[in-house]
Formats: C-alpha cells, structure tokens, sequence
C-alpha cells in the first residue's frame, strides 16, 4: 500500500530548513530509497516517494511556519540539481502509475505555485547543476530562477529526443504560459538534448539570473529576503503543527474522523461519506487557532486529501466513487460562516485554500462521481460542492417509507461564490451554469435557505428526484451501468465535460497534456521492447514507428 502521510523526520530525499522568513528546501535524494524495488534513485532523480515528502513540505511550510516569507528549493548534489522522474522507474511502471504519478507530480507543483500565488509564502529555485526533464519542471513552478553561471550547467526538457514522450508534470505548459518563451524558441529547446545554459538561458527567459558559484548561497539568501518582505505572513504568528491523521484501515474501509469509506470490490465501487460535526466548530479566531489540526474543515481537507489519494493508487479498480454526508447542515453552515469571518487571517486563509486544493485533487481524478442526497445528509456549503463536484447526483423526493427522518435538503452559503474555484478559476456553479449568470444569482438568493429536492431540482443544483418507489432502483441501475462501460471512455467523458470554460494553464496541464501523455505512454516508441523508455541507458537506439497518428 502506498502511504502518503510522512513528516520531516523520516524524510529520505529532503531536508527542510528554516531560518527566520525564509525556508530552504534541500534536494538529497537517497539512491536506494526508492518506493519499490527494481531501481536507484541517481543523480537526483525522483519517483513518487521522492514527490509525498516534498508535498508534505509544502503544506507543513504553510501551516507551521507562518513567518516565513519566501521558500529557496535547491539541491545538495555537486553540479546536479535534479535530472527529473527515474528513467528505470518508468520503464517498469505499470500504465495506471505513471499517469497517476504524474497527476500527483503537477498537483505538487500546484500547490508551490498556489503558495506563491495566494499565501504570501514565495517559491525560488536555485539550481546548483544541471536540472533536466522533472528537474527543470521541478524549478518552473517556483517564481524566481537562478541558474549557477559555471560554463556547463543547463536547463532541459530532453524527452522529446531521449525518452519518446512529453515532460510529464506541465514542462511545456509552463514554459510557453507561464515563463511566455517564444514559441520557436520553446521548439528548439525541447528538442536540444543537451538543453540550454548561461547567457541564452536568460535571453530566453527560461531563468531569471545567473549566478557565479562563489556567490551562490549568498545571491540566494539576497533574493529570498527581498521576496519575504512583502509578505503578509505574520512574522510572530503561531503556527499548528499537523499532527498525524488518526485512521483505520482494513479489507474492505478506512476510517477518518470525517470521512468513511467503504470498498466494495464486487461492484467496483468507492461508497465516501463524510460526517459534519457533531457541534458548531469554533468561531473565534483564538479558538480556531487552538483547536489546530482537529478544527473539523482543516481535518476534513487533509483527511478527504488523503481518501482520494489512497483510493487513487491503492484501489484501481473500483472506478466509481458514490458520496454522502452525515450530520446536521446547521454546523456545517457554522463552520463555513466562520471560516468567512476570518478569511483575512493566515490560518483561515490557508485552511480555505487547503479545502480548495483537495476540492481540486476530486475534480481531476479520474473517477465517476456520483452523489446521494438522502434523508440525514448535510450537503450544506463546502459539502454541497461535492454536489456541484458530482457527474451525477441523485437526491431523494420526499422521505424512505417507515422512516422519522426528515425529507432532504440543500443549502447554499458563502463558500460556494468564490472561495473554492476549480482549475479553470470560475466557481463549480459558474462552471456548472456557464454563461448563465441569472442561475448562479437565482442560487445566491436563496443562500442559507434549506432547498428541498423539487427546488434543488428547479434550480439545477441536482439531476434526478427519485421519490422511495423508484430511489433503490434508479441509484442501483445508474450504478452498475457506470460500471458496465469502459474505464477508458469514462475517464475521458468525464475530463471533456467537468472543465468547461476559460482554458487556464492549469487545465492545460490536466488536460490536454495530460491526455497526451497517458496515450504517448502507451505507445510501443516509448514503451515497446525497442522503446526509448525500455533501452534508456543501454546505449541502443530506440526503433522507432515512423507513421504519423
């Protein structure tokens, strides 16, 4: 089972370092601590364990360390930075896990550009040698590069010429969106092996400076002080340390404190339910503050964080995830409102982003989604963005025959109007109405008022409303017709029409490159016996296929 809860302490590939504003991220990647047999972690190279300890980084920087400003990614290798995912790695991966590790691989980039972006929290590089392929990735989601000015070093993306497939993690999204390198030029240098250094390297905007080896630390520490004094972050505030997340798991579930799941392999489905607190959360800032870890929509992120993660790459198989809630919508509505009072505050802020970040790790994974809005659900404001998350959603019209529970309902807060956006930076209600804003004003309007199924329904908040006659068969039909269908259709059904509207460099990175790399993986030039991947280091040359497709 691959576990993505780790801590510095039992780092193998990072070390972090803090020293007043300004945090220092030490790539050191131990040869033979790779995730599975079969491979050395050389020169800096990286697999998908390398990638959970830098994620953890990211986040603890973000919630234990609100002084610092700025955040220096470098590494401890003598004139290599990074060369980028594991060639050998690769070539034995399964399909499933490379795309999957490279889902991951962009989402951690992500979270470095989201830090930079909205957390007062700035990402730079340093790279002290070469940075190829994932390595030079690795430096493109940082806002500021120094290259060491030393006559050999360079910056590559090599897999167009070397491996037969793309740079995996949003390599040329990044450099034409992102850095707005001239698209001739973006050309030339994905598909020069050696890649590009000094002078033209800064010519061509692919770095920002260069730096000679004897002031390397001392331009580095220059650098990141300049960005961490415009940072927002409290230089005294007080940090929460996250703790290790309290779960169960067993054969067929895994428990959270916020969230159950239970695997049913025979049907090939994913059952989640997440559990509102029992009480209002605290609403002042003290409170929240002291609560640290255990404040129910900091736990809820990092626990839903981590179901999706473990069913990802744990549980293949099982491509349908149907998804409840339990509890009373009035705390959940509570805790939302408090989150808003105090959105200005580091903590919150960051919680809110934590929330939208794991909001976002559901809408790109590849995985029918299908909500139940029954009798004791509480899809209320955070929660009802699994609604609008959903491909599908079911609500019942009425109550179960027999039973004392109370007719469902949906409501509507704050949170669902801009705090959470998806990766093309409109709202799930922007993205599910788009173009419409009268229907994303005739939602607001009922804010806070419980919406029963023939108005969630008038509202376009849901998609069917069985009554208890036909609820078990239409929920049990829909169901099992998903898994009747091919996991490959689903998959890119489902990417085609979650992100409509503006195309941002986010989406770009999901999905057209992503969808170009999970076929080119699959291709015999790159995966066959004489594929580049297969004969990477032997010295042969791959035999390639020359028909364009």
């Amino acid at each position: 089972m691959i576990d993505f809860q780790t801590h510095p302490e039992r780092y193998r590939h990072w070390r972090l370092e803090v020293d007043g504003a300004v945090a220092t991220l030490v790539l050191s990647v131990a040869e033979d601590g790779g995730l599975e047999p079969g491979y050395k972690l050389k020169l800096n190279s990286y697999d998908l364990g390398v990638d959970i300890e830098l994620n953890d980084a990211i986040q603890r920087l973000r919630f234990e360390h609100p002084q610092v400003g700025a955040v220096v990614v470098t590494s401890d290798m003598d004139r290599v930075f990074c060369s980028g995912a594991n060639i050998p790695m690769l070539a034995q991966s399964s399909h499933a896990h490379k795309v999957n590790f490279c889902k991951f691989t962009n989402e951690t980039r992500n979270a470095m550009e989201d830090a930079s972006a909205h957390s007062g929290q700035l990402y730079l590089c340093l790279i002290n040698g070469t940075a190829a392929g994932g390595g030079y990735e690795l430096a493109l989601a940082a806002e500021h590069i120094m290259l060491i000015d030393d006559g050999s070093s360079a910056v590559s993306l090599p897999e167009v010429p070397l491996l037969a497939v793309l740079p995996g993690t949003g390599g040329l999204t990044r450099v034409v969106d992102k850095r707005r390198v001239r698209r001739d030029r973006a050309d030339v240098f994905s598909t020069v092996t050696e890649g590009i250094k000094g002078r033209r390297a800064v010519e061509w905007n692919l770095v920002d400076e260069l730096v000679p080896r004897s002031r390397l630390a001392e331009v580095a520490r220059e650098r990141a002080e300049q960005f961490a004094a415009r940072t927002d972050r409290p230089a005294g505030g007080q940090g929460i340390a996250l703790t290790p997340l309290e779960r169960t798991v067993t054969e067929d579930e895994i428990t959270y404190s916020t969230v159950t799941v239970r695997l049913d392999r025979d049907a090939a489905v994913a059952h989640l339910t997440v559990h509102a607190p029992a009480a209002p959360p605290p609403r002042g800032i003290d409170a929240i503050v002291a609560a640290g870890a255990g404040y129910w929509p900091l736990a809820l992120a990092r626990e839903l964080e981590d179901a999706i993660l473990h069913l990802r790459f744990n549980e293949p198989e099982l491509g349908t995830w149907v998804v409840r809630t339990s509890g009373t919508a009035d705390t959940v509505a509570a805790a939302d409102q408090a989150l808003l009072d105090h959105a200005d505050h580091w903590l919150v802020r960051e919680i809110i982003l934590y929330l939208k970040r794991t909001l976002k790790r559901l809408d790109v994974t590849s995985r029918s989604l299908v909500t139940l809005v029954e009798p004791g659900s509480c899809f209320a404001g955070t929660l009802l963005e699994l609604v609008l998350a959903a491909d599908r959603t079911y609500m019942l019209d009425g109550t179960f025959e027999g039973s004392n529970l109370e007719a469902p309902s949906v409501r509507a807060t704050g949170m669902n109007f801009g705090p959470l956006p998806m990766a093309n930076g409109l709202t799930r209600l922007q993205t599910r109405f788009l173009g419409d804003a009268a229907a994303v004003e005739e939602v607001r309007q009922v804010m806070g008022r419980e919406l029963d199924a023939e108005t969630a329904e008038d509202l376009g908040l849901v998609t069917f409303i069985p009554d208890d006659i036909d609820w078990e068969d239409e929920v049990r039909i829909a169901i099992e017709e998903r898994a009747s269908f091919s996991s490959d259709a689903l998959t890119g059904m489902e990417a085609n029409l979650r992100f409509a509207g503006p195309e941002t460099m986010e989406t770009k990175i999901f999905g057209r490159l992503s969808a170009w790399q999970n076929w080119i993986f699959q291709r015999p030039n790159a995966t066959g016996d004489a594929g580049a991947l297969k004969l990477f280091g032997t010295g042969r040359q791959a035999d390639y296929e020359r028909k364009r497709v």
